[in-house]
């Protein structure tokens, strides 16, 4: 620990260090005997599932606050969807089609960097899923431009590591998706959806949620590619229907390629939170 703590008591660190070099007995190799937090077996029962909510949270929240990161701009899109030179390996011909998104990402992410740098990397720092596709072409074109990028890896069952373009430093990895869901919002300046399937989706409508009933200020809200988003939901059937207002429907806009969505983001005027939910 740093000599700058004000407390003048040993630090758990040194306690840590000093538990593994103790005369090994069968007392002191007991688990009982583990540091309950340096006790990872203890760590992961089910009883402990508050504490590990709260170091998820908080460890993240500490490292972004350490990079003196203030506000991101989020990423959300497919993982399927291949780079141009790649589009030959998609598994179907739409995602190939897609494929010009990942430049647009690229791209998009590389201008929004050029405005980071002059920040000194505090805001309108790229923040990814920090895997491949959408995800990877975000985090590359903020490494392109000289900067740095977050990527919010999670734990699955076909877990693959982060791309290789998201700054090693904020390289994140979840268990709980409600944590990760906390952390792409909590310093977004700006929320950018690019075509994507059921992960992208559960993104999309979670954060316009949050933002329709006031929970979340409004950002710009940028859907990529008006075609496809305009196909795959027939957005004006929700407002005819009454599920949702034509109110509702001002609180995203298409937009379909980098430079239209940096011109919007730059345009934007702040806006407060809404106090109430129109049609409710």
């Amino acid at each position: 620990m740093k000599d700058s703590r004000r407390s003048p008591l040993r630090d758990a660190g040194t306690d840590i260090d000093t538990a593994r070099h103790v005369p090994q007995t069968p007392q002191s190799m007991s688990p009982s005997y583990q540091l309950a937090f340096a006790d990872e077996d203890f760590l992961a029962k089910d009883e402990l599932r508050p504490v590990r909510l709260q170091l998820e949270l908080l460890k993240y929240e500490m490292l972004m606050d350490e990079h003196n990161i203030n506000s991101t701009v989020v990423l959300f899109g497919g993982a399927r969807i291949p780079s141009p030179e790649e589009k030959h390996t998609a598994r179907t011909k739409t995602l190939a089609d897609l494929s010009h998104f990942y430049e647009e990402a690229r791209i998009f992410a590389q201008l929004m960097t050029e405005k980071s740098l002059k920040t000194e990397n505090r805001h309108w720092v790229i923040a990814t899923g920090g895997g491949p596709g959408v995800m990877e072409a975000g985090n590359k074109g903020a490494d392109e431009a000289g900067g740095v990028s977050i990527g919010l890896n999670i734990v699955l069952p076909h877990e693959q590591a982060p791309n290789l373009f998201v700054t090693p430093d904020l390289a994140f990895n979840f268990h709980y998706f409600a944590i990760r869901k906390m952390h792409f919002l909590m310093r977004a300046r700006a929320v950018c959806v690019f075509p994507g399937g059921f992960g992208t989706l559960d993104e999309l409508f979670e954060a316009l949620t949050l933002i329709q009933t006031g929970r979340m200020r409004p950002v710009p809200f940028l859907l990529f590619g008006s075609e496809f988003w305009k196909t795959i939901i027939n957005w004006d059937a929700l407002s005819e229907a009454g599920t949702i207002s034509a109110e509702d429907l001002e609180l995203f806009r298409f937009v379909d390629s980098a430079q239209e969505a940096v011109d919007i983001i730059d345009a934007w005027e702040p806006q407060p939170r809404r106090g109430e939910i129109p049609g409710r």
